[in-house]
This record gives C-alpha cells, sequence and structure tokens, in this order.
C-alpha cells in the first residue's frame, strides 16, 4: 500500500500562511485522487480538500478562498496552500493517497502518515 509521509506544519499567528507537503511512495500516484483531512483534540477527522486525477479539487465550506491544494504527479507529491489562516484551522493535517468518490463524498481508502501539526494563535 502507498505510505505517504506529511510535513510543513509549524505555529503561525492569526492571518499567516502554511504550505503543507504529502509525499507517496510507489508509481501509482497520478492514478488517484488525493486529500487533505485535519483532526481538532476531541473531533472527528474531516476531509479539508481533495483533488481528483484530473485535477478538479472540492474544499471544506469553511476552507473555500483562503486553502488551494494542488499535486504534482512528476514529483508524487500533493501540497495544501493555506492562507488568512484562522485559531480555528488547529489541528493535525493529514493527507491520504486513495480517496474514492461515492456519490458527492470522498472516502479515504489509503495509509494514513503520522500527520503534521498546524496551531494558529490568535
Amino acid at each position: 500500500q502507498v505510505q505517504v509521509v506529511e510535513s510543513g506544519g509549524g505555529l503561525v499567528q492569526a492571518g499567516g500562511s502554511l504550505r503543507l507537503s504529502c509525499v507517496a511512495s510507489g508509481s501509482t500516484f497520478s492514478l488517484y485522487a488525493m486529500g487533505w483531512y485535519r483532526q481538532a483534540p476531541g473531533k472527528q477527522r474531516e476531509l479539508v480538500a481533495a483533488i481528483s486525477v484530473g485535477a478538479g479539487t472540492n474544499y471544506l465550506d469553511s476552507v473555500k478562498g483562503r486553502f488551494t491544494i494542488s499535486r504534482d504527479n512528476a514529483k508524487n507529491t500533493v501540497y495544501l496552500q493555506m492562507n488568512s489562516l484562522k485559531p480555528e484551522d488547529t489541528a493535525v493535517y493529514y493527507c491520504n493517497a486513495d480517496l474514492r468518490r461515492y456519490g458527492s463524498s470522498w472516502s479515504p481508502f489509503g495509509s494514513w502518515g503520522q500527520g503534521t501539526q498546524v496551531t494558529v494563535s490568535s
């Protein structure tokens, strides 16, 4: 199964920016939709952004206009550019390298990495 390694998290003030990266192993990276999830303490993991094989994107309503997901198939990497960060964006961010679409929603089928912590101070 494809393994992923996330990086790029950190501590930032409200209004700041971070760019997360997720590198996936294997040669089939370009064949799968990918996504970024996040999990805050005491809350369920939620899908923040997804990108299809054809580079179509979907976003959680609360991050639309602030976050941008992109992929570089040559580097087996998916990115999450996060601008205008808010304290409520604080969470551990995870990527998943095998998203499958069922109706209007995505479900994760790939393995999880260790995640990267994003902390936004007010």
